[in-house]
């Protein structure tokens, strides 16, 4: 299946193969779905007793005065009543823990398979979209359970039994109280359909509401800073209001669908009376069974009714496991073959006629070759857009490339254990992401194996030890969503730090000091020579202060490298590099 992920559905109210995906996570807890299963049954038949029960205490006691009889008759009811409700509360609870255990299954394996996937993936995937499929779309599953499959099953049998007794018991009165039901049966599927397509515009509305709210509240400070408030607030209008119109269209038809369910019932009820009572005058009919029939028309019109919303709850969740099941389908992992660590590895890292498009089509990078030995510092210089990251995103596998090859020690990267790999490579971002976390949690990632000891080592090594220190609480300090308590050279020097305690065998540093101060950037300056020392590294930069005294640079243009040599002898050229250089200094 294709990448992304936002497309409406067509779902339809019950589709087999997809019930049998979702009912496939039910194996792990059968017991409790036959259990559950077996509560249903026994809860249609005891409320189907009631009626009966009722009209018998009306004809055999009630009217003959025998009040013995009517105790008893009232301690048979009241115990029947204690019994339902038990039944009730089981079945209502064993649902729904069925129901939450299994979106708890699916909510994991959707989070580990998105976890797996690759970065072009989420190049093209609005991330409130991703947001909706694991948490409001996983909701509507585990409503199949708690309150649509079960429910419909029970509501369907207790139909059937109301029917079959009703005509056993008389059957005249029982046609008297059907003659609206064929209408009720043509209002509830014009009902069905009309409600299962407002509930797919309502699932397609949400998704695009969270994919425009999360992405404007990460970038509002460009909204301000433009002065966008009043064209981005019209857009927000434009999509709310179609989320509003998708919820008033389901609105509207229980508007109408309700009030004629009434209709309906109360016509049933009239029609009952009036040629009831004239079986109970003619004696043909018991002033019990009639009583007992006014019960059976609630019994009978309620199912009718919430079976309406049952398929539509069940409708929802097939919606949902069809959105679900699609983000799970989608073939965009990465290939993880390999089958060697690199606890081992030097650090040789070699590019050999590498070329790499993120849409397969239009090449960024093209025919790369270079090495950088164990140990070594290589740097990618470049204007913005030639391809520097293009380089260090393939070297970590976080696209695939599409030709050529790229070693690690002689050995072809794609026979190393992904993890195991991208273990041995540390990445210094120009954009630090920090999670609404501890410093220590934030640069050891919950790795438990990272001491404080060695963090407190590594802060002191970086230069960072002491304004961690300043802080409120130290390295236990919070430092909100994103690092937004830290300055920009902070959650840069973290970033080292990071790196640094992970201890990598190679090390990318992706343009560390373009968006720092001078103070700043000599701290970065004085980190990278500390961290860079004895591993491979390869730093990419726009200021070629930096990296002059590199073993080797690389000139980057148009996804190829059409200079390499180190500081002084690309100045002797008087080529790209120096025009670059005379541009920064001259």
């Amino acid at each position: 299946m294709s990448e992304g992920g936002g497309a409406p559905m067509k779902g339809r109210a019950f589709d087999r193969k997809l019930f049998g995906r979702v009912m496939g996570f039910v194996r792990p807890y059968k017991r409790v779905f036959w259990l559950s299963l077996v509560l249903t049954i026994v809860l249609s038949g005891l409320g189907v007793v009631r009626p009966l029960i009722m009209g018998t205490m009306i004809d055999g006691y009630v009217l003959t005065g025998d009040r013995n009889g009517l105790y008893v008759m009232m301690g048979v009811v009241s115990a029947l009543l204690f019994i339902e409700a038990a039944v009730t509360f089981y079945q209502s609870y064993w649902t729904s823990w069925l129901g939450q255990s299994v979106t708890f299954d699916l909510r994991n394996a959707l989070y580990t398979r998105i976890m797996g996937f690759r970065m072009r993936y989420f190049d093209r995937t609005p991330i409130g979209t991703l947001v909706t499929r694991v948490v409001s779309d996983i909701e509507t599953i585990e409503d199949i359970f708690s309150q649509g499959l079960l429910m419909i099953m029970g509501d369907i049998l207790k139909l059937v039994v109301v029917v079959v007794v009703m005509f056993v018991v008389n059957w005249k009165l029982a046609l008297f109280c059907m003659v609206p039901i064929p209408i009720l049966l043509w209002s509830t599927n014009i009902f069905k359909n009309s409600i299962q397509k407002s509930f797919q515009d309502v699932r397609t509305q949400v998704a695009r509401l969270n994919a425009f709210v999360q992405e404007h509240i990460q970038g509002m400070s460009v909204v301000q800073l433009f002065g966008r408030e009043e064209q981005e607030q019209r857009k927000f209008q434009a999509i709310n209001k179609e989320h509003r119109g998708a919820h008033i269209r389901s609105v509207l038809a229980y508007s109408i669908f309700f009030p004629v369910v009434e209709v309906l019932s109360a016509i049933s009820l009239a029609a009952l009376i009036y040629w009831g009572m004239g079986d109970v005058l003619e004696g043909t009919a018991t002033f019990g069974e009639l009583v007992a029939y006014i019960q059976y028309i609630n019994m009978l019109f309620r199912p009718i009714r919430q079976l309406a919303d049952r398929f539509n709850v069940l409708q929802m969740g097939m919606v949902g496991s069809e959105r679900v099941f699609k983000v799970l389908d989608t073939d965009s992992t990465i290939a993880d073959g390999g089958t060697r660590g690199t606890d081992q590895v030097r650090g040789d890292v070699r590019f050999e006629g590498v070329s790499f498009a993120y849409d397969d089509e239009r090449f960024v990078l093209e025919d790369i070759s270079f090495e950088a030995r164990a140990g070594e510092m290589v740097a990618l210089v470049g204007a913005t857009g030639s391809g520097k990251s293009s380089i260090v995103n393939v070297l970590s596998r976080a696209y695939e490339f599409q030709k050529g090859r790229v070693l690690l020690d002689g050995v072809d990267i794609r026979d190393y254990e992904l993890a195991s790999l991208r273990r041995s490579i540390a990445v210094v971002l120009q954009d630090v992401f920090l999670f609404s976390d501890t410093i220590h949690n934030n640069i050891t990632l919950n790795d438990p194996s990272i001491t404080r000891a060695a963090v407190v080592e590594a802060a002191k090594a970086v230069g960072a030890h002491d304004f961690i220190e300043r802080l409120p609480d130290g390295y236990d300090t919070d430092v909100k969503e994103r690092g937004a308590m830290l300055s920009v050279g902070q959650r840069q020097l973290l970033a080292f730090i990071r790196a640094y305690v992970h201890r990598p065998r190679i090390l990318v540093l992706d343009e560390a000091t373009s968006s720092v101060d001078s103070l700043s950037e000599q701290l970065i300056q004085e980190a990278t020579a500390r961290i860079t020392k004895g591993r491979t590294s390869i730093v990419i930069a726009h200021r070629l202060s930096t990296v002059q005294d590199a073993d080797r640079i690389l000139v980057v243009d148009q996804g190829r490298i059409i200079e390499q040599g180190s500081h002084q002898e690309l100045l002797a050229r008087n080529g790209a590099y120096k025009r670059l250089y005379d541009l920064q200094f001259r």
